[in-house]
């Protein structure tokens, strides 16, 4: 009988997976969309960094806040991800001495 419930939950769970993974494939979305979805990494990655920017230095979110601008500033720069991660690493590191 556990047998039977390990696999009945492992298919629950895989089959939402993987039956998007095998149709995506197929379809042809248009432009737009394509930019809209190569996005969302990016969109998720920020939402999950930006929360922990503001809490840097506690009772202070402006250290975090400086740090965050630079590590923007230095990227659009076209630094290696390294540089802008000590960039602003520094800089939060200056401010708070």
């Amino acid at each position: 009988m556990i047998f039977i419930i390990i696999i009945g939950m492992s298919l629950v769970t895989m089959l939402p997976r993987i039956i998007p993974a095998f149709l995506v494939e197929k379809i042809i979305f248009k432009d737009w969309i394509n930019k809209w979805l190569s996005a969302i990494p990016y969109a998720a990655l920020g939402a999950m960094i930006f929360p922990g920017v503001l809490y840097v230095k506690e009772n202070d979110p402006s250290v975090g806040i400086i740090g965050g601008l630079v590590a923007i500033i230095l990227a659009f720069l076209g630094l290696n991800v390294m540089f802008v991660v000590v960039g602003a690493i520094l800089t939060v590191l200056l401010i708070t001495m």
